[in-house]
């Protein structure tokens, strides 16, 4: 191999790697907690679903949405 062509291959390569180490982490998503009183998903669940559509969030797309149920969290606690 000449010494150009070692020289321009090892100045390429230097200057190309900050580029390829300069990839974006994730974003994490904002979580809404919704807490229900039943045991079920409630009525109100879809329509508060609906309203967060309206306003431009959508479940997995720029929300996390975590259900969790009122009657589960204390059936687990008693004992």
């Amino acid at each position: 191999m000449d010494r150009r062509r070692f020289l321009l291959t090892s100045l390429v390569g230097a200057l190309a790697a900050p580029f390829a180490a300069g990839a974006q982490q994730a974003r994490k998503l904002p979580t809404i907690g919704y807490l229900s009183a039943g045991s079920a998903v409630s009525a109100y669940h879809p329509t508060f679903v609906s309203g967060l559509h309206d306003l431009g969030c959508f479940q997995g797309k720029n929300i996390s949405i975590e259900p969790r149920y009122a009657e589960e969290a204390t059936k687990a606690h008693l004992w």
